[in-house]
């Protein structure tokens, strides 16, 4: 009979735990992985940085509803309020709490975005770039419903009389974000990790 207090047998040499210093399988911690690294991080804070300067310079330099033309007959910079979400959707629309209403939407995409961006693996590399760049855009465009109850919007692309719906940094931010996760979705980019045979 072994006593209960006996230490486990040493694992033979051939043991590829014994050779990587790791003990039993129920001896092993799960890894935990950061939600995100540092270079997304870093992309995150970029993203905001720079959408709240370039909203910061229109109000500062275009007043409401005026434009500066940047590329005759395709871009302007115009200065607009969207109490709406992204590319202006919901801008017409009144209802009661509408402000508050638009906060709790992004901060529940922020979480469900978060959450699911903790379920990627270090090797989807273009979704976590994607969801880094998507929760940059939303919180930019967060800041200024929680500070002014509306996001400025200002770049205008248009052809002729036909207007694409005004933006800025942090909706670019997020449809390039969505772009980068779909293409994750349907295999371009996936790195596969490689098997030993």
């Amino acid at each position: 009979m072994i006593p209960d207090d006996a230490a486990p047998p040493p694992l033979p040499d051939g043991d590829p735990l014994a050779a990587t210093g790791a003990g039993p399988p129920e001896l092993l911690l799960p890894e935990h992985r950061p939600l995100v690294s540092p270079l997304e991080v870093i992309g995150i804070g970029t993203i905001v940085v720079v959408d709240q300067i370039t909203k910061f310079v229109v109000k500062s330099t275009i007043p409401l509803y005026s434009k500066h033309v940047i590329i005759p007959n395709l871009l302007d910079f115009t200065h607009v309020q969207n109490t709406g979400a992204a590319f202006g959707l919901l801008n017409a629309a009144d209802f009661p709490y509408k402000s508050a209403v638009m906060i709790g939407i992004a901060t529940l995409a922020l979480v469900a975005i978060s959450i699911y961006a903790r379920q990627l693996g270090a090797h989807e590399r273009l979704s976590r770039y994607g969801l880094a760049l998507i929760l940059g855009g939303a919180f930019g465009n967060l800041i200024d419903r929680a500070i002014a109850g509306y996001v400025v919007d200002f770049v205008d692309v248009y052809w002729g009389e036909a207007h694409f719906w005004a933006f800025n940094v942090a909706d670019a931010a997020i449809t390039l974000g969505a772009i980068l996760v779909l293409l994750e979705m349907v295999g371009i980019g996936r790195r596969h990790a490689s098997h030993p045979v």
